[in-house]
């Protein structure tokens, strides 16, 4: 009988998940999801690759930024590789390459810088917009049940399956509706239980969660549903920029908007913010996305 998928399992998987094991000569392992099937996500490759920069950077020197670009698909039945390249490390800032790999075949590349702390020159130019609280919102678990009756066979178990983030969405999922919409959505999450005190592991799991929602923004004007098999999308490339210390187990909102879409390509931003309103880290994404048309 498989152990209940409680709150801190279903975290503690994650972290797992997302921690790479070291191979020698900055070789690094990811694991595979377990009981995955179809293509990896996005954010799992992020988080893996950065975990695997971090590894051979001084932890006094945090993640900064990272830029990375998917080059094809892939697989959850597979672990993935990471070689990770030391290009630079001068007086306050290092810099690698990462490569990830399955099977041989590059799927996935990526740049990360790391600083050490300094004091600077400080302003924000961005408030946090007006929304309700988490609090205030439907528990993400009771809206995937009732949208799940609604979606196509095949992509029922996605929206049963447990999730070690929770994602709880101000405009509400736009999973089934046809109405188009403003391009900008709002959606809270956090980790569903407690998570270790290294800000590595928060970083993480920012970067894995920074997948989610993004590209769908950019698909709102249209009123399109990949519950429905109307749109189909895959990232292209994402950058993400850490501000400021936070933590992944307390509510952070996710701001995005898409300023702009075209020749199968929709680009999408994000802002993160705590729930006192510190902006912590900002998000980019261009992603294909193309309406499906029906056959016949």
């Amino acid at each position: 009988m498989e152990p209940e998928l409680t709150p801190e399992r279903l975290v503690s998987g994650l972290v797992k998940l997302l921690e790479v094991k070291p191979q020698g000569d900055d070789h690094f392992v990811g694991r595979k999801k377990r009981g995955g099937v179809g293509r990896v996500f996005g954010g799992q490759v992020i988080a893996q690759a950065l975990c695997a920069a971090e590894l051979t950077v001084d932890p006094a020197r945090p993640a900064h930024s990272l830029h990375a670009y998917f080059l094809r698909g892939g697989a959850e039945e597979h672990e993935t590789d990471y070689k990770v390249e030391r290009d630079f490390d001068g007086g306050s800032f290092s810099n690698r390459r990462v490569v990830a790999s399955q099977q041989g075949r590059p799927i996935f590349s990526m740049t990360a810088s790391f600083q050490k702390h300094e004091d600077g020159l400080h302003h924000v130019d961005c408030a946090m917009p007006e929304v309700p609280g988490p609090d205030e919102l439907e528990p993400e678990t009771e809206v995937r049940r009732r949208f799940a009756e609604q979606a196509r066979p095949e992509a029922r178990h996605h929206f049963f399956a447990p999730r070690p983030v929770e994602m709880r969405a101000v405009e509400g999922r736009h999973w089934m509706n046809p109405v188009a919409a403003p391009p900008r959505s709002h959606s809270w999450f956090k980790a569903v239980a407690p998570l270790p005190d290294d800000p590595r592991v928060h970083r993480a799991i920012l970067a894995f969660a920074s997948d989610m929602t993004l590209l769908g923004t950019c698909a709102l004007p249209h009123g399109l549903s990949w519950a429905r098999g109307e749109v189909v999308s895959a990232s292209l490339d994402h950058a993400v920029w850490f501000h400021e210390p936070f933590r992944a187990d307390e509510w952070l909102l996710y701001a995005t908007d898409s300023p702009w879409s075209g020749g199968g390509r929709g680009f999408n931003r994000g802002r993160v913010f705590t729930q006192d309103g510190r902006l912590v880290a900002s998000v980019a994404q261009e992603g294909m996305i193309r309406k499906v048309v029906p056959k016949g």
